[in-house]
Protein backbone atom coordinates (compact mmCIF):
# COMPACT_ATOMS: atom_id res chain seq x y z
CA UNK A 1 0.00 0.00 0.00
CA UNK A 2 1.19 3.49 -0.79
CA UNK A 3 -0.59 6.62 0.70
CA UNK A 4 0.37 9.86 -1.26
CA UNK A 5 0.51 13.46 0.32
CA UNK A 6 -0.33 16.54 -1.54
CA UNK A 7 3.01 18.34 -1.28
CA UNK A 8 2.18 21.69 -2.69
CA UNK A 9 1.45 23.83 0.14
CA UNK A 10 0.59 23.58 4.23
CA UNK A 11 1.65 20.22 6.33
CA UNK A 12 2.78 17.92 3.93
CA UNK A 13 5.97 16.98 5.78
CA UNK A 14 4.49 15.87 9.13
CA UNK A 15 2.05 14.22 7.27
CA UNK A 16 4.74 12.17 5.65
CA UNK A 17 6.79 11.48 9.03
CA UNK A 18 3.25 10.05 10.64
CA UNK A 19 3.19 7.66 8.04
CA UNK A 20 6.94 6.37 7.72
CA UNK A 21 6.61 5.74 11.97
CA UNK A 22 3.28 3.97 10.89
CA UNK A 23 5.82 2.01 8.14
CA UNK A 24 3.45 2.86 5.07
CA UNK A 25 4.90 3.67 2.29
CA UNK A 26 4.89 7.07 0.88
CA UNK A 27 4.61 9.28 -1.76
CA UNK A 28 4.72 13.21 -2.59
CA UNK A 29 2.02 14.26 -4.87
CA UNK A 30 2.96 17.40 -6.91
CA UNK A 31 1.59 16.75 -10.78
CA UNK A 32 -1.30 14.04 -11.83
CA UNK A 33 1.26 11.30 -12.66
CA UNK A 34 2.29 10.97 -9.04
CA UNK A 35 -1.34 9.53 -8.21
CA UNK A 36 -0.53 6.25 -10.07
CA UNK A 37 -0.83 3.14 -8.09
CA UNK A 38 -1.93 5.40 -4.71
CA UNK A 39 -4.28 3.70 -2.30
CA UNK A 40 -4.77 6.55 -0.98
CA UNK A 41 -4.15 10.63 -0.67
CA UNK A 42 -3.84 12.72 2.65
CA UNK A 43 -4.59 16.40 1.68
CA UNK A 44 -2.69 18.03 4.38
CA UNK A 45 -3.83 21.78 6.18
CA UNK A 46 -2.36 25.18 5.07
CA UNK A 47 -4.01 27.73 3.32
CA UNK A 48 -6.97 26.68 1.40
CA UNK A 49 -7.14 29.12 -1.00
CA UNK A 50 -3.49 28.75 -1.61
CA UNK A 51 -3.93 24.99 -2.18
CA UNK A 52 -7.07 25.48 -5.08
CA UNK A 53 -4.86 27.62 -6.82
CA UNK A 54 -1.91 25.19 -7.05
CA UNK A 55 -4.26 22.35 -7.32
CA UNK A 56 -5.67 23.84 -10.25
CA UNK A 57 -2.37 25.16 -11.62
CA UNK A 58 -0.64 21.85 -11.62
CA UNK A 59 -4.40 20.23 -13.05
CA UNK A 60 -4.82 17.92 -9.75
CA UNK A 61 -8.39 18.75 -9.32
CA UNK A 62 -10.26 16.27 -11.82
CA UNK A 63 -7.89 13.51 -11.68
CA UNK A 64 -7.90 13.52 -7.76
CA UNK A 65 -11.51 13.50 -8.33
CA UNK A 66 -12.11 11.52 -10.75
CA UNK A 67 -10.23 8.49 -8.79
CA UNK A 68 -11.75 9.09 -5.23
CA UNK A 69 -15.60 8.96 -7.61
CA UNK A 70 -14.29 5.50 -8.68
CA UNK A 71 -13.63 3.97 -5.70
CA UNK A 72 -9.71 3.60 -6.87
CA UNK A 73 -8.19 6.34 -4.74
CA UNK A 74 -9.41 7.03 -0.38
CA UNK A 75 -9.07 10.53 0.70
CA UNK A 76 -7.96 12.04 3.92
CA UNK A 77 -8.40 15.92 4.32
CA UNK A 78 -7.29 17.75 7.24
CA UNK A 79 -8.17 21.51 7.85
CA UNK A 80 -7.31 23.23 4.22
CA UNK A 81 -7.72 19.92 2.71
CA UNK A 82 -11.19 19.17 4.59
CA UNK A 83 -12.54 22.41 2.45
CA UNK A 84 -10.99 21.64 -0.58
CA UNK A 85 -12.88 18.25 -0.17
CA UNK A 86 -15.99 19.31 0.90
CA UNK A 87 -19.26 19.95 -1.47
CA UNK A 88 -19.93 23.66 -0.39
CA UNK A 89 -17.88 26.14 1.44
CA UNK A 90 -20.14 28.50 2.87
CA UNK A 91 -19.30 32.57 1.76
CA UNK A 92 -16.57 31.34 -0.70
CA UNK A 93 -16.44 30.47 -4.11
CA UNK A 94 -13.00 28.70 -4.28
CA UNK A 95 -12.06 25.37 -5.93
CA UNK A 96 -12.93 22.31 -4.33
CA UNK A 97 -13.43 18.73 -5.05
CA UNK A 98 -16.76 17.91 -3.98
CA UNK A 99 -15.87 14.13 -2.99
CA UNK A 100 -17.95 14.34 0.47
CA UNK A 101 -21.44 15.65 1.21
CA UNK A 102 -20.44 18.93 3.67
CA UNK A 103 -20.97 22.42 3.83
CA UNK A 104 -17.98 23.96 5.68
CA UNK A 105 -17.35 27.28 7.25
CA UNK A 106 -14.04 28.19 6.94
CA UNK A 107 -11.94 30.20 10.07
CA UNK A 108 -14.60 28.98 12.09
CA UNK A 109 -12.70 29.14 15.31
CA UNK A 110 -11.25 32.66 14.07
CA UNK A 111 -8.01 34.00 13.08
CA UNK A 112 -4.53 32.22 13.68
CA UNK A 113 -4.26 34.09 17.22
CA UNK A 114 -7.46 32.23 18.13
CA UNK A 115 -6.53 28.78 17.45
CA UNK A 116 -6.41 26.20 20.66
CA UNK A 117 -6.19 22.19 21.79
CA UNK A 118 -8.77 20.40 22.62
CA UNK A 119 -9.69 16.39 23.64
CA UNK A 120 -11.70 15.04 21.06
CA UNK A 121 -14.15 11.50 22.27
CA UNK A 122 -13.40 9.47 18.61
CA UNK A 123 -15.51 6.45 19.17
CA UNK A 124 -14.64 4.78 16.08
CA UNK A 125 -11.31 5.22 16.99
CA UNK A 126 -11.67 3.90 20.34
CA UNK A 127 -9.42 4.54 23.31
CA UNK A 128 -8.51 7.66 24.75
CA UNK A 129 -9.83 10.94 23.79
CA UNK A 130 -7.58 12.25 20.94
CA UNK A 131 -5.71 15.63 21.43
CA UNK A 132 -7.02 17.73 18.06
CA UNK A 133 -4.64 20.83 17.62
CA UNK A 134 -7.60 23.62 15.35
CA UNK A 135 -5.62 26.35 13.72
CA UNK A 136 -7.63 28.72 12.29
CA UNK A 137 -9.70 25.79 11.80
CA UNK A 138 -13.14 25.20 9.87
CA UNK A 139 -15.78 23.59 11.03
CA UNK A 140 -18.92 21.60 8.87
CA UNK A 141 -22.11 23.33 9.02
CA UNK A 142 -23.97 20.96 6.95
CA UNK A 143 -23.59 16.79 6.79
CA UNK A 144 -25.56 15.21 3.89
CA UNK A 145 -27.21 11.64 3.58
CA UNK A 146 -24.33 8.62 3.81
CA UNK A 147 -21.66 11.34 6.03
CA UNK A 148 -20.93 9.85 9.54
CA UNK A 149 -20.06 12.20 12.06
CA UNK A 150 -17.20 11.23 13.92
CA UNK A 151 -16.11 13.87 15.96
CA UNK A 152 -17.49 17.24 16.92
CA UNK A 153 -16.22 19.55 19.30
CA UNK A 154 -18.76 22.55 20.87
CA UNK A 155 -21.91 21.10 18.92
CA UNK A 156 -20.28 21.56 15.57
CA UNK A 157 -18.94 18.29 13.69
CA UNK A 158 -15.13 18.57 13.13
CA UNK A 159 -14.53 15.30 11.82
CA UNK A 160 -16.47 13.29 9.32
CA UNK A 161 -16.23 9.94 6.76
CA UNK A 162 -17.97 8.45 3.86
CA UNK A 163 -16.64 4.92 2.49
CA UNK A 164 -13.77 6.54 0.80
CA UNK A 165 -13.15 9.96 2.47
CA UNK A 166 -12.05 11.09 5.87
CA UNK A 167 -12.32 14.85 6.79
CA UNK A 168 -10.84 16.26 10.07
CA UNK A 169 -10.88 20.07 10.83
CA UNK A 170 -7.84 19.71 13.03
CA UNK A 171 -4.25 18.71 12.82
CA UNK A 172 -3.69 15.27 14.04
CA UNK A 173 -0.20 15.19 12.29
CA UNK A 174 1.19 17.59 14.61
CA UNK A 175 0.40 15.37 17.42
CA UNK A 176 2.13 11.92 18.28
CA UNK A 177 -1.20 10.14 18.51
CA UNK A 178 -1.42 8.33 15.40
CA UNK A 179 -5.13 6.73 15.76
CA UNK A 180 -6.25 9.09 13.32
CA UNK A 181 -3.55 7.96 10.56
CA UNK A 182 -4.10 4.44 11.76
CA UNK A 183 -7.92 4.79 11.52
CA UNK A 184 -7.31 6.04 7.75
CA UNK A 185 -4.85 3.19 6.92
CA UNK A 186 -7.34 0.51 8.55
CA UNK A 187 -10.05 1.90 6.01
CA UNK A 188 -8.15 1.64 2.93
CA UNK A 189 -7.31 -2.02 4.08
CA UNK A 190 -10.81 -2.67 4.13
CA UNK A 191 -10.69 -3.72 8.27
Amino acid sequence: MVIGVLALQGAFSEHLDVLAKLNIETRKVKKPEHLEGLAGLIIPGGESTTLGRLMTKYELFDPIKDLVQRGRLALFGTCAGMIIAASEVVGYDQPRLGVIDIAVRRNAYGRQIDSFEADLEVPAIGGPPVRAVFIRAPYIEMVGPGVEVLAEHDGHPVMARTERVLVASFHPELTTDYRVHEYFVQQIAGK
